[in-house]
């Protein structure tokens, strides 16, 4: 009869030569002693290498798998460290919990779930569901949505979210992140406690709850805690930056009885305060652990020298942070290039020259970037890039003429230069309250076939044809579109754009979209863009032009051989051989509303994360002007250019020649 042997770690018996795997600041964290401990991973330094043979080292030094709590942000992170583990080790890790904070939260709560009134079948609520419950308890609550413009489910419930993820009440959160439903606080806190209530009632939990409900478990239940504290004698976790109040408040008292905690992460890259992310739980960690152990990883494998210089020079202005310099293992390069061009539009010509010229030199369209503070600071860019059939894919949203709201607005523009226009009638009339499929056909089956269907409609045509709920919003829409199809007001479509937004639609927005304050931006940028055309019609007809010429690029070429465009916050964790960095004017990055909050040094960790994407070439550019309200808009350079000594960057001009 043949035996097989199953391997497990012994102490003492290293097969693993961490010396040589390892550079000495991995090595000096992977063979950390017991105790707390906090691994500053500077960007490009190996993070994921340095938690994986932690993990291994562990194991080698005698620690059983299931005594191990991994916690990463995507379970695929999770797979591919222990994957990488049993690799190295040759063993199989069945056993160690290994995951999403939610993950590992559904796993104890099904165990425990009656300890806190819940049966251990418990459902799990989607996003949908949850905003379809929402919905039914703001019913319940006997909120009049048409009288308050009471803001939609899938906002009232990113409200409630967010007061679960940052601790700060519901009052505090409408105050602080949507002022504009400062008169409606209390109402929004009446449906959160029935929410609360319905869920309980219905055996349900929603994403949340996977981590409220963990917490509430371990801080009511001493003996769980105890349970799963004497379980648990190492706990690690990555991307510590990003975790939000309730996460780390969960990873304090798991570890709570041991203090065996290894996290790893790197407050220069902590830029997701906006979801709920706490940039104090990292910067506070050793005043939290008084013995807790710093390490920093510093050697970068990613970028030049060059570029490293620059995102030295930029994140030391921070005065919050932990210090460290980046050192590259990269040979030198060429320095990275700040370009100031005249304006948006040759911003977006340099940036697709550029990348016809590296595509001609022989790289791949898919090793080139286009990063941006914000989703409508790529417009021109997707404008630019289609004219020149240079594929690309977005990162940061949809195409941007694509988007509802730009196609929301269009719409009227589109019903004022071309009343017979159906599509665009049946989009616009679904726009006000009350009014659906049903009516929105009726209404448009009552105005297209008469000769003047803006006039019809201005008249009274189909008064009788909407609810008296409706009357008030039909109103507005109609004295609006007999402002729009003034002839004198149709030659100018950024004053369109902005009687739109001044007639309901910016209201529209704040009510539906949790995201308002972006598409306004988008909106307004929209209107600064159309001040190059000479009227609407002549806007609406190259907008249909670009759409149609942008979907046959795109399916010119595989995947691999896109440029991509990407906010910098989708970018994190990313990487590309050419970064171009553009819309560097103050105002726009950092963003005004940014500076206003005093977020300045998260703004500035948000320059460094896109600095820091770049392998080998990096180009900075900021725009002289820009159309605005009114005309011409002169731009600044952005304060994270100007804070730059010199020696980090090569200014470069741009010369236009022209081809006849």
């Amino acid at each position: 009869m043949r035996t097989f042997t199953i391997r497990s770690g012994a102490p003492g018996a290293f097969r693993i030569d961490y010396e040589k795997e390892l550079n000495p600041e991995q090595l000096e964290a992977v063979v950390c002693p017991e105790g707390p401990a906090l691994v500053l991973a500077g960007a490009g330094t190996g993070k994921t290498r340095t938690v994986t043979y932690r993990v291994a080292r562990l194991i080698e030094s005698g620690m059983k798998p299931d005594s191990l709590m991994l916690v990463t942000f995507t379970n695929k992170a999770a797979r591919e460290m222990l994957q990488r583990v049993e690799s190295v080790l040759g063993l199989n890790l069945r056993g160690l919990w290994g995951g999403t904070f939610h993950h590992i939260g559904n796993i104890l709560l099904r165990r425990h779930a009656k300890l806190l009134g819940y049966e251990s079948n418990y459902s799990i609520l989607d996003r949908e569901d949850a905003v379809d419950l929402v919905d039914t308890c703001v019913a319940d609550a006997g909120i009049d949505k048409q009288r308050w413009r009471f803001p939609k489910a899938d906002i009232v419930q990113s409200i409630i979210s967010l007061t679960v993820n940052t601790g700060d009440s519901i009052a505090r959160v409408v105050s602080t992140r949507m002022p504009h439903f400062i008169p409606m606080a209390e109402e929004i806190e009446k449906v959160a406690v029935r929410y609360e209530l319905r869920k309980q009632e219905l055996n349900v939990m929603d994403f949340d709850d996977l981590l409220s409900n963990w917490l509430r478990l371990m801080r009511e239940q001493p003996a769980v805690l105890e349970q799963y504290g004497s379980q648990f004698r190492q706990i690690l976790v990555d991307e510590y930056q990003d975790t939000n109040y309730i996460q780390a408040a969960i990873i304090d008292l798991m570890a709570s009885s041991h203090k065996n905690l290894f996290v790893v992460g790197d407050d220069a890259q902590s830029i997701y305060s906006f979801r709920g992310a706490d940039f104090e739980n990292i910067i506070s960690f050793p005043k939290r652990y008084a013995d807790a152990r710093v390490f920093r990883l510093t050697t970068n494998y990613r970028s030049t020298p060059e570029i490293l210089s620059l995102a030295n020079a930029s994140i030391r202005q921070n005065r919050r942070q932990f210090k460290k310099e980046l050192h590259a293992v990269r040979p030198e390069g060429q320095s990275p290039a700040l370009l100031a061009v005249r304006d948006v539009y040759q911003q977006a010509g340099f940036v697709a020259q550029r990348m016809m010229d590296l595509h001609g030199d022989g790289m791949d369209f898919g090793k080139m970037a286009v990063l941006y503070r914000s989703h409508y600071q790529s417009m021109e860019i997707q404008m630019e890039l289609t004219r020149h059939g240079i594929p690309f894919e977005i990162r940061s949203g949809l195409r941007f003429f694509e988007q509802a709201h730009i196609k929301d607005v269009t719409a009227y523009l589109r019903i004022a230069v071309n009343p017979k226009d159906e599509i665009a009638w049946f989009r616009v009339l679904r726009l006000i309250p009350g009014v659906g499929k049903v009516s929105a056909k009726k209404i448009g089956a009552a105005l297209i076939p008469m000769d003047d269907p803006l006039g019809g409609l201005i008249e009274g045509a189909a008064d009788k044809l909407v609810r008296k709920a409706s009357r008030k919003d039909f109103d507005r829409m109609i004295e609006l579109m007999a402002r729009l199809r003034a002839p004198d007001i149709q030659a100018n479509p950024a004053e369109m754009i902005r009687m739109v937004m001044a007639g309901g639609y910016e209201e529209y927005l704040f009510a539906e979209y949790p995201n308002a304050s972006a598409r306004v931006e988008d909106i307004e940028q929209l209107a600064e863009y159309s001040t190059a055309y000479a009227g609407t019609a002549e806007l609406l007809s190259s907008l249909a032009l670009v759409s149609t010429m942008g979907d046959n690029a795109a399916d010119d070429e595989g995947e691999n051989e896109k440029v991509v465009l990407s906010s910098i916050h989708q970018a994190k964790g990313l990487e590309w051989a050419v970064v171009f960095l553009i819309w560097l004017c103050e105002g726009r990055f950092p963003s005004a509303r940014a500076v206003s909050e005093q977020d300045e040094e998260e703004e500035r960790r948000l320059f460094y994360v896109a600095t820091t994407r770049a392998r080998e070439e990096l180009y900075l550019l900021y725009p002289r002007s820009a159309p605005g309200a009114g005309g011409t808009m002169l731009l600044g350079p952005s304060r994270f250019i100007l804070e730059l000594p010199g020696n980090v960057y090569e200014r470069c001009a741009v010369e236009e020649r022209y081809v006849y």
